[in-house]
């Protein structure tokens, strides 16, 4: 069995799974926990959700491939539901067959386990390509970058978001984490040279990062002011992240996260 097989059937796995060591554990806590209540709070998640929205257009006349979808990330519906044609794959058998169960009753929409860079994979011309914390999975960047011109029509769109680790805090604590982490073969969140091989390939559109400035947010719990005041400062920083980082690639490194909307070239 090739490398690319075996760490497809681990990554697999896992997911099918979700068995994580103690280290993953409490990393899932703080992403997943105090990170998510800060998201939430500030309407983080409901900003890229309306975002990746009007970055779709109209779907009515689209191909369209969920990558990397597990048993359905949170716009995987709207897709399937709006979409002329909609194909979601992933690693987990678990996770496609959970998809495929809400999608019965969809007219053309599938739901199928597949390795997106496998030769198996014979779908092609997408008119978009959805990838929701999905593409820093794939380590080798040139190899997976081919496949999505391979694998979009000459006017394709990829839209993604995923994890950045190119702020100062962020790079010490995934250094310090990474020798323990469960999942370390398949995760490598975007550093800056990852970023400029996206914008060499393709034509970023828009792009807006978040959790830069109000990745801070939960420190203000510390200080002697009024809930609404701690709120609005964490939803003021949140603006600026937002705002900011559409033209500063500075501040756009500062942040915890990108979503991008990219065209085929």
């Amino acid at each position: 069995m090739k490398k690319r097989e075996l760490l497809n059937k681990k990554q697999g796995e896992f997911y099918n799974t979700k068995k994580k060591n103690l280290a993953t554990r409490v990393w899932s806590y703080f992403r997943n926990g105090a990170l998510n209540r800060i998201k939430k709070e500030i309407e983080v998640e409901k900003d890229i959700y309306a975002l990746h929205v009007s970055w779709f257009g109209d779907l009515t006349e689209k191909k369209v491939l969920d990558l990397g979808c597990y048993a359905g990330n949170s716009l995987s519906m709207y897709l399937a539901t709006h979409s002329r044609q909609y194909l979601g794959i992933d690693l987990s058998e678990k996770g496609i067959a959970g998809l495929s169960s809400r999608l019965k009753d969809i007219p053309n929409a599938n739901a199928i386990v597949m390795d997106f860079l496998s030769d198996e994979f014979k779908e092609k011309d997408f008119d978009l390509i959805y990838a929701y914390g999905v593409l820093h999975h794939f380590k080798e960047v040139e190899e997976l970058i081919e496949k999505l011109k391979e694998k979009t029509t000459s006017n394709g769109l990829i839209i993604s978001h995923d994890p950045l680790q190119t702020s100062l805090s962020i790079n010490i604590l995934r250094r310090l984490y990474r020798p323990f982490q469960s999942d370390k073969e398949w995760e490598w969140p975007f550093r800056r040279a990852t970023y400029y091989q996206f914008e060499k390939a393709f034509e970023i559109k828009e792009r807006r990062g978040v959790l830069g400035k109000a990745k801070w947010s939960g420190f203000l719990n510390l200080l002697p002011i009024s809930q609404n005041s701690k709120l609005g400062k964490a939803k003021e920083w949140h603006l600026q992240d937002w705002k900011i980082s559409a033209e500063s690639d500075e501040h756009m490194f500062s942040c915890m996260h990108l979503s991008m909307l990219m065209k085929k070239k």
